[in-house]
């Protein structure tokens, strides 16, 4: 019992207003967002909109960001198109399954903190472009027919009452927070569009125009699928895709979301918690999905903070499902497309525009690279992959060229290399230009006090150094290595003969200053 508490956030100081009435807008929001994916994947309207409502159920109790919406993605649909066209609905739930598997097991194998290793300017790259995605998308409520299906543009007086109900919209979305709080704005801009289109009668495109939301309780269905080997290798390559997709755009939402509420997630509990929802999505026959930059985004400026809001979305999508999609039908498309829009510019980072002529060249066309491959292939984790790889690129170049040597003579006329900068693959050929091994004398120190050993190349490199100097008949020494350069010069030495002479002078150890350095002390 002691855990329940802590599992619904019941001990933090909630405001249950903004909560419940955060879910209801989100919930309101989800329903276009869910049937429009689940058509672009060529599925049936209730097939995504059981996605959401598992996903966020799931995702809000167990998830490791309270106040992030999770439910069914662009993402997510666009990587199982073609699994949809060519074997059906019953492989997409198979591989929804098996992805919630390969999820868990990452966040099981806590490889959640890899988060980490995803650089700001690959992040501002990433939310840019979905900030674009966003807003692009909304533009298919301007045309005549199904979302993602094409259509001419509007013309005359349905454009021009559709803009107007947008531009309302917007207008109190972005006034109302100005004047008071106390009501969600993107609520009371539902609302009120509602109310306008109602009592003047207006015709203007309604949910219930894109695909009836009518159902029932999310029915559970083991997949009928073939349980052979065949069926895996059809299904494993989607579910994959849709494992690391769904975890690389959920982790980096959960990143935005931190910096918005200056709190912290939890990486590892959120990727368990998406690979439940994946999994029970699939036996609950849903598309699957993962975090939501969008719905996350209404629900955190609508000033919710705890997971109650995720679980009154979920729970209100499930209620206008099942008993309240007649009236949901009606509300104007006009009013979640200016909420979506308004999503759009309060995603981008416009601060990363200003810092053009500030930022690096090469953080600018990381964040470029990022922000093309996002809007064009709309593959976050390639985006995110080329970005990662691209900056690490950079870090290595940057680095093999800090590598530097100060040399001096002691009074015994041996003569000191003093390292400044890491010893890696990347350094290695800089560092061999450093030594004037025919003119040097018969011994040399090679100090480490300000430089480490960092991989294989680099102890290759210096095997290869102190042998070029044995075959001249001089000594070389290696001085104040840090214990991790230690532990990885006597694992090579089972491989390579890695020449480390000592004497009472000039011993391979850490002296007393080194240590206090490294422990802290």
């Amino acid at each position: 019992m002691k855990a329940l508490p802590q599992l619904f956030d019941i001990d933090r100081n909630i405001n249950y207003k903004t909560e419940i009435l955060s879910g209801i807008t989100v919930a309101m929001a989800l329903v276009p967002e869910a049937v429009a994916f689940s058509l672009i994947a060529g599925l049936s309207p209730l097939t995504g909109l059981y996605a959401a409502f598992i996903m966020g159920i799931i995702t809000s109790i167990f998830g490791g960001r309270p106040g992030m919406i999770s439910g069914a993605t662009g993402a997510i649909a666009v990587v199982i198109i073609t699994l949809a066209r060519d074997h059906g609905a019953e492989y997409i739930f198979a591989a929804v399954i098996l992805a919630g598997v390969i999820q868990m097991i990452a966040g099981a194998l806590k490889l959640g903190k890899f988060i980490r290793l995803v650089p700001h300017p690959v992040m501002f790259g990433f939310v840019n472009g979905l900030a674009i995605i966003i807003f692009l998308s909304q533009l298919d409520q301007f045309k005549i027919g199904l979302p993602g299906q094409g259509g001419e543009w509007m013309t005359g007086t349905p454009l021009y009452i559709m803009l107007a109900l947008v531009i309302v919209t917007m207008l109190i979305i972005w006034g109302l927070p100005r004047l008071t709080k106390v009501i969600p704005a993107s609520l009371i801009a539902i609302l009120t569009i509602f109310a306008i289109v109602s009592f003047f009668n207006i015709d203007t495109v309604r949910v219930g125009d894109i695909a009836s939301i009518e159902g029932g309780f999310p029915p559970f269905h083991i997949p009928q699928v073939p349980f052979t080997m065949e069926t895996l290798q059809i299904i494993l390559p989607y579910s994959l895709i849709v494992a690391g997709v769904g975890l690389i755009e959920s982790l980096l939402t959960m990143n935005l979301v931190d910096e918005i509420t200056g709190t912290r997630g939890w990486g590892n509990k959120e990727a368990f918690a998406q690979g439940m929802g994946n999994f029970f999505s699939g036996m609950f026959s849903g598309m699957g999905g993962c975090a939501m930059i969008g719905q996350s985004l209404i629900n955190t400026s609508n000033g919710a903070r705890a997971r109650l809001s995720g679980i009154i979305a979920a729970i209100m999508l499930l209620v206008f499902i099942m008993f309240g999609y007649e009236l949901i039908e009606q509300v104007p498309m006009a009013a979640l497309t200016g909420l979506m829009i308004m999503v759009a510019i309060g995603t981008f980072e416009w601060a990363s525009i200003r810092t053009f002529g500030k930022m690096p060249k090469s953080d600018i066309l990381v964040m470029l690279t990022v922000m093309a491959v996002t809007i064009f292939l709309h593959n976050l984790a390639l985006a995110v992959f080329i970005g990662v790889i691209i900056s690490a690129l950079v870090f290595a170049w940057e680095n093999a060229k800090r590598i530097r040597a100060r040399k001096h003579f002691d009074e015994k006329g041996a003569k000191h290399y003093e390292i400044f900068g890491p010893l890696f693959f990347g350094s290695v050929m800089t560092f061999n230009d450093k030594f004037d091994i025919e003119n040097d004398p018969k011994e040399v120190i090679i100090d480490f006090a300000e430089s480490r050993v960092a991989d294989m190349s680099a102890i290759e490199a210096l095997n290869k150094l102190t042998e070029k100097y044995a075959a001249e008949g001089k000594t070389v020494h290696l001085k104040h290595l840090s214990k991790d350069c230690h532990q990885l010069l006597r694992n090579a030495d089972k491989i390579i003969d890695v020449n480390i002479m000592e004497d009472p002078t000039y011993k391979v150890a850490i002296n007393i200053k080194d240590k206090k350095r490294l422990t802290g002390d």
